[in-house]
């Protein structure tokens, strides 16, 4: 009798599992057939009207590639082609009104298009990631217009566990530095990815990839994310108003994430000494306050504005080196120390933007080796940096909440499917 209730219960078990595979197969396939465009049905032709065979003898064009160097001009890079002075100013005043073509930069690429014979057909300019000029040649004169980049973009979905660090773990997933560097950006408000990270730590991400001709060109948008820190999961959801068309993330409830101070100025580093009240000086060798937490980088690792706000200072001041000061809203101020320089343009009365580079790390002044002191005041006073729980700005518009819920329950679920496989057949298999 007992042989045969273990049987049963493992029958009902495999059951169980099957049926939880059936389910979750069936909805990805639903997903992936809602996703492909219906095609128009196709037109009824009369079977006795034969349809005329179009032979196209054109020979194919052939693409020359070529991409612009330092110094280069217009005339170097169609000298192959023949042309003479004349031409080439003929078809700078043709292009002008559209784009100046004396305002081609290096780096960029050029493709030409020619005949067999060696005749230019068209031109195509690479003027941005978005968009590229596309020049026409009709009969003598050159037509121009600005057109979209033709990528194809794909949606993909990442999750991993965090070992050293976030970079190595999405590295680990076939993913780039970039998209790892993008979801720390996106809870640089509640986590400090160098202060606060665990071994053990997870994340979740649905992302969006560009591809130019079938290569990978770059990441594009992270739609949904979870992170779970220390025992406590942060999610995040992208949304566009319909009407500013404006995008920015919140959680789950439509709070945005965004707060009035990031809590680290730093993409890459690692904490070497934290806000105190009594330190032994490194140099000097006496105890006395340090009111700032100092993160170790490479010199000439950028330095962000942790938020918006007025440069108040830049100079030397000092033991604490090249140093940049920041006035922001109700009466707070950041500083940083020990610079090695200052971004472009960074100077007193400037407007800054949160995230903005505003200089690099080096080891100016009292230093010990290259790292950045960054410090906080409130009203005057020195407040730990890492203490600090900044307040979060305006949620999500109330009339959009609603449409903002529906888009959110639909890309968590795609983020919690692939878990509930797992967790049904008793945690067998690994991601």
């Amino acid at each position: 009798m007992k042989v045969k209730i273990r049987t049963y219960k493992k029958r009902i078990e495999l059951q169980r599992k099957h049926l939880l595979l059936f389910i979750f197969f069936t909805f990805s396939l639903f997903l992936i057939l809602s996703f492909i465009p219906k095609n128009k049905p196709p037109l009824k032709v009369k079977r006795d009207i034969p349809l005329p065979k179009i032979l196209d003898n054109t020979p194919p064009l052939i693409e020359n590639i070529k991409t612009i160097r330092r110094g280069m001009t217009l005339t170097d890079l169609l000298a192959q082609y023949n042309f003479t002075p004349a031409q080439i100013y003929e078809l700078r005043k043709n292009i002008k009104p559209v784009y100046d073509l004396g305002k081609i930069k290096a780096g960029h690429e050029l493709r030409i298009y020619s005949t067999q014979q060696g005749e230019i057909s068209s031109l195509e300019y690479d003027i941005n990631e978005e968009n590229f000029l596309h020049i026409q040649k009709k009969e003598s004169t050159y037509t121009a217009e600005i057109k979209k980049i033709p990528y194809k973009i794909e949606v993909k979905m990442i999750w991993g566990t965090i070992e050293e660090n976030l970079i190595f773990a999405v590295n680990k997933k076939g993913e780039g530095d970039l998209l790892a560097i993008n979801l720390a950006d996106l809870f640089a408000w509640d986590i400090d990815f160098y202060a606060d990270l665990r071994k053990g730590d997870s994340f979740k991400i649905i992302f969006e990839k560009k591809y130019l001709r079938g290569e990978f060109f770059s990441y594009r948008n992270i739609l949904a994310a979870e992170f779970t820190n220390q025992g406590k999961t942060f999610r995040a959801i992208r949304y566009t108003y319909p009407d500013t068309k404006e995008s920015d993330f919140f959680d789950l409830a439509g709070n945005s994430l965004r707060k009035e101070f990031r809590k680290s100025p730093l993409h890459s580093a690692r904490i070497t000494s934290r806000f105190s009240r009594r330190r032994l000086h490194p140099i000097r060798k006496v105890y006395r306050p340090h009111y700032g937490v100092d993160y170790a980088a490479p010199v000439g690792t950028q330095v962000q504005a942790t938020a918006d706000g007025t440069v108040t200072f830049t100079g030397r001041n000092g033991a604490a080196g090249r140093m940049i000061k920041i006035r922001h809203k109700n009466r707070y101020e950041t500083q940083y120390l020990h610079l090695r320089g200052y971004a472009k343009g960074i100077r007193k009365g400037k407007k800054i933007k949160e995230g903005q580079v505003i200089g690099f790390v080096g080891s100016s002044g009292e230093s010990t080796g290259p790292h950045l002191d960054y410090r906080i005041k409130k009203d005057g006073k020195y407040i730990n940096p890492l203490a600090f729980k900044p307040a979060p700005v305006k949620p999500l518009r109330a009339e959009y909440l609603e449409g903002f819920k529906k888009q959110a329950d639909s890309l968590f679920f795609c983020l919690k499917a692939p878990f509930m496989v797992f967790s049904s057949l008793g945690n067998t298999l690994t991601p």
